[in-house]
């Protein structure tokens, strides 16, 4: 499935569909560059799965873990480009995440830079987000160096330095193309092909998408 996305909110809601599908044990994968809009994506994913928010990058931490509101799963946020630092070529990286002791199998897992890092299982699904060529990538990079400045969307980079990945909201807003990919019995024409609904509601619009409330400091209610 490739969709074309428009702008930050449009991707908000396909993550919103798209978490509406997820359930405990769901692995998630995302691909893209610095500033592509995988955390935006993932906010929307933990909304539509109704977690306490607010969803942002887990750079500093490898992980975060945000409980269900609803009685659902629970979200697990994977910084894996960081995971693919730490681990070079070894594949320390990945050990370090099984270090945590997350319990992966009753929560939903998103992981950025996942791709190579995480191990699969029998169902994943893949999500690439690419860009434009010459999309300014590093406009806003060095912008609003202040207290909130990158906080959205954050990568480590292999130097240990913290790199910040500009907030699609601060740069130019060009359209992304997202790849879709279904892996495994889960994701299969044989089980109703899930992520059919997604395309469907992508290409009409998203009129059925309702934004849930959110209370003062973000969280959701």
């Amino acid at each position: 499935m490739r969709l074309r996305i428009d702008d930050p909110d449009e991707m908000h809601r396909f993550g919103v569909r798209l978490g509406r599908l997820l359930g405990a044990g769901d692995l998630v994968l995302l691909t893209g560059p610095l500033g592509a809009g995988k955390t935006t994506l993932t906010r929307g994913i933990g909304e539509g799965l109704g977690v306490r928010g607010p969803v942002q990058s887990p750079t500093f931490v490898l992980a975060r873990t945000h409980p269900s509101l609803v009685g659902g799963a629970p979200l697990v946020h994977v910084d894996a480009y960081r995971l693919g630092a730490l681990g070079g070529e070894s594949g320390g990286g990945a050990d370090e995440l099984d270090d945590l002791d997350l319990d992966f199998e009753a929560s939903v897992v998103v992981a950025e830079w996942g791709a190579g890092v995480v191990g699969v299982r029998d169902s994943w699904i893949e999500v690439v987000i690419e860009r434009p060529r010459g999309a300014g990538a590093d406009a806003g990079a060095g912008a609003g160096a202040g207290a909130d400045a990158g906080a959205d969307d954050a990568a480590l980079g292999a130097g240990g330095a913290a790199d910040a990945e500009p907030d699609w909201g601060e740069t130019l807003v060009e359209s992304r193309s997202v790849t879709v990919t279904g892996h495994g019995p889960r994701w299969s024409a044989g089980s109703g092909d899930p992520l059919a609904s997604i395309e469907a509601a992508a290409r009409s619009g998203g009129a059925d998408d309702a934004e849930e409330p959110r209370d003062a400091g973000g969280e959701l209610r």
